[in-house]
């Protein structure tokens, strides 16, 4: 079967497959790498099309969405499913983005869970999407030359086209030259299933084995994803080789190991037309490094919104999910300790309710210096970035981080640990990278309650010196993690592929 497709051109075609895509679906930093990088991708001559769920509530808010196919029909394992497809664009680009719609699974409340509880049917709903994807673009004849895949939802389509879509003749020609790149942007997040549940990825038992989907009797999707793919990224070099060792390695470092030839870390970029203090919307006052001052009045209206004293106190700020990945058992630890200085802090963030119980009660014992926001709202992290002089990001491991490129740009200086993007991208505040002038942030290499308070009391004390932290604000400033840098070396990755192809 076929329906209107995309004319074929000599440009790389790349096939972006996401769960979730902003504006359109999200819950975390994927969505935003998802719309922005393929728009990075297009600007630098290749044709790219994203592809992501129709979920509950998708319509034509962002641009018209134009029905390709309304009802095609594949079979899985011993079930026969069917979808549509709808295309719509990324705002403000030339980027096609497809959508995969099938009622059944993903006309729901949630992207993976509700109330906190993940879908019990998420292995059905990800194998259909994966084959899905498969299935569609035979449909509407676009062959890519890179299917790039992320995370665990999207780990089935490079398992597939080594085993399933290899034994249909006329999918196996269709996709024999195309070639699968995998990125990792948390390896915390694996897509375990019970075995009994197996049968539904319609895959045969030879692939539920320790070479396979198989991990500790449990079925592992993102294992699959790793071992599949021609080519493995990670979010940035330093989380590369941090999962290669058992301590950070999720169960996965040997895996990783094996595949260590293939494997890269990428760092992510920002998308500086949504982040940028000089057109924000959500600010008070809008400002760059040429203005400055303006930033106090973006202070001012937080201290304002929070229920703070507008003083001038330094400010501390923090934007981040509620959970051990993020660092809330150290910072619970020293609070106490936090608030007997002359500070103010800010937090915004959901998660587990044992942090979100904390919290909240030290955000009522320290009324008067602290505000807890349990609920996301983007515009509040707008104007915590905006009106936090300090950042904070205690996290245990971070793949990359994207609260400390944000900071940079609103001239908010980050208090992190040195791990993972983190120590890619904040250069530490000593000696050699004062004298050099390059200094944008404070970091601390144990992770323990101790060390973060040291890392705090330090960027306290650098504060109390208006002209040398205002070098630090500018230095962070003028720093550039755009994507046109990352999408560079993911062109140098997809054609690296492509080349190992025609050998």
């Amino acid at each position: 079967m076929s329906f209107p497709g995309v004319k074929m051109d000599k440009k790389l075609k790349i096939l972006y497959c996401s769960p979730e895509v902003t504006p359109f679906s999200k819950t975390g930093g994927l969505a935003d790498v998802s719309g922005s990088l393929p728009m990075a991708l297009y600007e630098m001559g290749c044709d790219v099309r994203v592809i992501t769920p129709k979920y509950s509530g998708i319509g034509n808010s962002h641009g018209k969405l134009k029905k390709i196919s309304t009802s095609f029909c594949f079979r899985i394992g011993k079930r026969n499913e069917e979808t549509g497809l709808n295309e719509g664009k990324l705002p403000d680009s030339n980027v096609h983005i497809y959508f995969v719609s099938n009622e059944k699974y993903f006309y729901r409340k949630g992207l993976y869970q509700e109330d906190g509880k993940d879908y019990e049917d998420n292995l059905e709903r990800f194998s259909f999407f994966s084959m899905a994807v498969l299935q569609l673009l035979k449909g509407i004849n676009w062959q890519p030359d890179i299917i790039h895949c992320n995370d665990w939802q999207t780990s089935l389509i490079p398992v597939y086209l080594n085993t399933l879509i290899k034994k249909d003749k006329s999918l196996a020609d269709f996709y024999k030259n195309s070639r699968t790149i995998f990125t990792i942007h948390n390896l915390g997040y694996q897509g375990l299933f019970d075995k009994e549940k197996f049968p539904v990825t319609g895959l045969g038992l030879e692939v539920f084995d320790i070479k396979g989907l198989e991990y500790y009797g449990k079925i592992n999707l993102l294992k699959g994803g790793i071992i599949f793919s021609d080519i493995i990224t990670t979010v940035s070099p330093a989380y590369s080789r941090e999962i290669q060792i058992k301590e950070l390695g999720q169960g996965l470092d040997g895996v990783l190991r094996d595949k260590k030839d293939d494997l890269y870390g990428i760092l992510n970029g920002v998308g500086y037309t949504e982040w940028d203090p000089s057109k924000d919307k959500h600010l008070a006052a809008r400002y760059s490094i040429k203005s400055l001052s303006k930033k106090k009045d973006c202070k001012k209206d937080l201290q304002k919104l929070c229920n703070l004293k507008t003083e001038d106190l330094p400010l501390i700020g923090m934007v981040s999910r509620l959970d051990n990945q993020k660092g809330l058992d150290i910072l619970i630890e020293i609070m106490d300790e936090l608030m007997q200085l002359d500070i103010q802090l800010v937090i915004l963030g959901t998660g587990k309710p044992e942090y979100a119980d904390k919290l909240k009660r030290f955000a009522t014992k320290y009324s008067a210096k602290m505000s807890m926001n349990l609920f996301f709202d983007d515009a509040l992290a707008h104007k915590i970035e905006a009106g936090a002089d300090i950042f904070l990001i205690p996290s245990k491991y971070e793949p990359c981080g994207l609260s400390q490129l944000y900071s940079f740009r609103y001239g908010t200086v980050p208090v992190a640990h040195k791990t993972g993007g983190l120590a890619d991208t904040i250069t530490d505040y000593i000696p050699s990278n004062i004298e050099n002038d390059t200094a944008t942030g404070f970091l601390f290499t144990q992770y323990n309650g101790e060390s973060l308070l040291k890392a705090i009391l330090l960027a306290l004390n650098v504060y109390k010196d208006k002209k040398e932290w205002k070098r630090l604000m500018i230095t962070g400033m003028k720093s550039d993690f755009s994507w046109k840098r990352s999408a560079n070396e993911y062109v140098k990755l997809y054609n690296k592929i492509v080349e190992r192809r025609a050998l």
